[in-house]
């Protein structure tokens, strides 16, 4: 019998003798060390060696009468049973000729060090890291072994945690005989991530199942406390094209807390130890941006070398400064997802008593157990909110019951959020103190579709669900886009049917992802201190204040973009009014009061000015970085607010001189038709760009001089107008004339399907809608007739 096999004689074909992960681990380095993937050495006990251990003293009978006719839903009984056999399993003595073999293959392992050496001792079962099934994380990891005996020792933890009551609960579940699961153990050497980061790799959205990203989440130190859901990781978005085609690849980064990190420990009595870390460290990326790129590169290798999605674990060694891969199984939840969509939406909300990160975009109701301790878990009813500090794979259950799981801690890949994807259930994770704000027995709705973050609402909010069959959409005659302002939710809204984004508006990122006034970053030197100390809290992880704005635009832009490629995506330059920027961090010093801000400096008006030109130059330089630095060339730019045809050539001449010239690497540059002026003088503006999008909104605004912001008039506004229609046809003639593209991006074909099908006969290339009506517009307008309305009568 062979009891121990080296990893570089191991391919994915001996899963049945080493496991799946064990078998991924050979086969990668093997076959994948041409292509740049870096994994550390070591080797494999056998599953034959399992059996003969189990074997050994009838071990194997005992276990299986005590497992027989268990109760795996009664929580106490399975935790006895778990307990007894873990305990049994660990006083077991193993053969003298196993224990052999294992110190024999540690010892020419640790020959091959040139200095400080130790190992991590994994499980890898039989049944583990197949597409249909997913054990990771079911049994023990020792890290940072430093001896033959400590070796066997960390194997015999591992062996026992074959019956954690998680892992049996599994195999119950599952399907899978307890006698049918073997073990093999993996002895792998470590890489020095105590003195650097790791962190966990997907080559997919986790949350929407979009496949031209990888998402990589990262923390300082070894990564079991980002597994546990400890930390709050780094999160970063990859684009998987930019990787392949070596441009700059970084979508969108969120800086995590990273309060802790494990490190080793230098006392007898313990392997690891936890530690905080420093506050300059926190406000710092683990990875810079050549490391992230390759760690992606290693990442898609992975990927194109299975052909499937992958979930990777990764390591920084700090010693040597290179990134190493330390494991890669298929991802098992979200690739199975269908072409059904399902939406979740509450039509109306609540109080809110927690936020966090959102997990699995669905709604969950039901009365919130808080749990402080594992003591507790018994208390956990079918349908009921499930909330604590944290999950281990001791939790799972009662997870299972739980119509939605809160947390104070975790991120994406904490271990609360593996095991809600595969349940099926919200999960609202990294809180910081939900377990303080919600009330025990208190009814409670867990919110998980309202893109990135998550709510937790006081009592029962009533939610609805659609479900989509998204192969079986009518043609159309027209192209159907979407007006998107989130990059968090671009990924989603991305798997509605779409010809592309007619409307990304760049105040949504200013906003939100930003949140200062331009000026106030380029002028950061000038601020009141209490401004300046916002601004750097705002701006952690980026070099400087101007870096910051850059990056950040550019970041919501070409998340948007990357989305919906190679669909265009027509991004619209900032439209703020003064009294919207003067909002922003900073923003007072800078902006006038007008009295009616909706018809003053805004605009095109603002990027000739010589008071705003400079901020202007900084979306330019984002949008330019999209294009040319990532390859996202699908970006289109817009001009919002053109009041002459004068105005307009001022605008282009300042793009150009910035670098984003009309024409250049195929830019298209449209133009907003939103003033009257652009309707009347529609020949002469359309000879200066490539095409109109009708913006209906102002169009009416100042078609019927209505300031869509006063109750007192608000009645009168209406798009349906024949005034207004009178100038949307117009433009839309003389696009048409002169071989331009010509859409719609205003509310009004959102919110009327009957002047959605009057765009449609007056020939318009494209509608531009809320992703909320793409549906039911689409479907309208696919079926033959109008119901009754104003425009069709006319």
């Amino acid at each position: 019998m062979r009891y121990v096999r080296d990893f570089d004689e191991i391919r994915l074909g001996d899963i049945a003798e080493v496991g799946g992960k064990n078998a991924s681990i050979g086969e990668m380095i093997s076959e994948l060390r041409r292509a740049g993937v870096h994994v550390p050495g070591g080797f494999a006990t056998t599953a034959d060696a399992f059996r003969e251990v189990l074997a050994h003293d009838g071990l194997d009978a005992t276990i299986a009468r005590r497992l027989r006719d268990l109760d795996t839903s009664d929580v106490a009984a399975l935790a006895r049973a778990g307990r007894e056999i873990r305990e049994l399993v660990r006083r077991t003595p193993f053969p003298d000729a196993f224990s052999e073999a294992v110190t024999t293959a540690y010892a020419a392992l640790e020959a091959t060090s040139d200095g400080a050496f130790s190992v991590a001792v994994r499980s890898s079962a039989t049944a583990e890291d197949l597409p249909e099934a997913s054990f990771a994380g079911q049994q023990d990891t020792i890290l940072n072994v430093t001896s033959g005996e400590g070796v066997l020792e960390a194997m015999h933890a591992v062996f026992a945690s074959l019956f954690t009551d998680r892992a049996i609960a599994y195999r119950e579940h599952h399907g899978f005989d307890h006698d049918e699961v073997a073990l093999s153990v993996g002895v792998q050497r470590m890489a020095r991530s105590d003195l650097g980061a790791s962190g966990v790799v997907f080559t997919l959205d986790t949350e929407s199942g979009f496949r031209d990203v990888v998402l990589v989440t990262a923390s300082y130190g070894l990564g079991e406390l980002l597994v546990q859901g400890a930390v709050e990781p780094d999160e970063v978005f990859l684009y998987k094209p930019a990787l392949r085609a070596g441009k700059e690849p970084v979508l969108s980064r969120r800086l995590g807390s990273k309060r802790l990190r494990m490190v080793y420990s230098d006392t007898a009595d313990e392997t690891v130890r936890v530690e905080d870390v420093r506050e300059g460290e926190r406000r710092k990326f683990c990875l810079d941006d050549d490391e992230l790129a390759e760690l992606g590169r290693q990442a898609v290798a992975i990927e194109d070398h299975y052909g499937m999605p992958m979930d990777i674990e990764w390591a920084k060694d700090g010693a040597d400064g290179r990134i190493y891969i330390l494991q890669a199984r298929p991802e098992t939840v979200v690739s199975r997802s269908t072409r059904v969509l399902e939406r979740f939406s509450l039509p109306e909300r609540g109080t809110v008593l927690a936020t966090g990160r959102a997990i699995g975009a669905r709604v969950g109701s039901g009365r919130a157990r808080v749990i402080t301790d594992t003591s507790q878990m018994g208390e956990v009813q079918d349908g009921d909110v499930l909330v604590t500090d944290m999950t281990d794979p001791d939790w799972e259950p009662i997870m299972a019951r739980a119509a939605a799981i809160v947390t104070n801690r975790g991120g994406r890949t904490c271990h609360a959020a593996i095991v809600a994807r595969e349940l099926g259930v919200p999960a609202v994770v990294g809180c910081g103190d939900a377990t303080e704000r919600i009330g025990e027995g208190a009814t409670v709705t867990v919110s998980c579709a309202e893109g990135d973050d998550g709510y937790v609402y006081e009592g029962e909010v009533p939610h609805e669900v659609r479900r989509i069959e998204l192969d079986h959409m009518p043609k159309l005659d027209v192209k159907i886009m979407m007006n998107v302002a989130s990059p968090e939710r671009a990924f989603s809204f991305s798997r509605l049917p779409h010809a592309g984004v007619g409307l990304a508006r760049i105040e949504f990122v200013v906003n939100n992802a930003i949140g200062v006034h331009p000026r106030a970053l380029l002028e950061f030197d000038e601020q009141e201190r209490e401004v300046r100390e916002e601004i750097e809290s705002r701006m952690a992880g980026y070099a400087d204040p101007r870096t910051f704005f850059v990056r950040k635009l550019a970041e919501g832009v070409a998340t948007i973009a990357a989305a919906f490629a190679p669909e265009p995506v027509i991004v619209r330059l900032s439209d703020f009014k003064t009294n919207e920027y003067a909002h922003l961090l900073g923003g007072e010093r800078y902006e006038p009061k007008e009295e009616n801000p909706m018809i003053g400096w805004r605009g095109a008006s603002r990027y000739t000015s010589e008071a705003f030109r400079a901020c202007f130059e900084l979306e330019c330089e984002a949008i330019l970085h999209v294009r040319e630095a990532m390859g996202l060339t699908n970006v289109e730019v817009m001009v919002p607010f053109v009041r002459t045809v004068g105005e307009l050539r001022d605008v282009l001449a300042i793009m150009a001189e910035a670098g984003l010239e009309r024409g250049s690497n195929d830019l298209r540059v449209v133009m907003m038709c939103e003033v009257p002026s652009n309707a009347v003088l529609a020949e002469a503006f359309l000879e200066h760009v490539d095409g109109f999008s009708i913006g209906s909104n102002d169009l009416t605004q100042l078609t019927l001089a209505i300031d869509r912001d006063s109750s007192l008039v608000a009645n009168l506004f209406d798009e349906e107008d024949p005034a207004v229609l009178a100038l949307i046809d117009r433009a839309i003639g003389a696009a048409k004339a002169a071989g331009k593209y010509v859409g719609i991006c205003g509310q009004g074909p959102s919110d009327s399907p009957t002047f959605a099908r009057w765009l449609l006969d007056r020939g318009i290339d494209s509608i531009s809608l809320n992703p909320d009506t793409v549906l039911e517009t689409w479907l309208f307008l696919a079926n033959e007739g109008v119901p009754e309305g104003r425009i069709a009568d006319a």
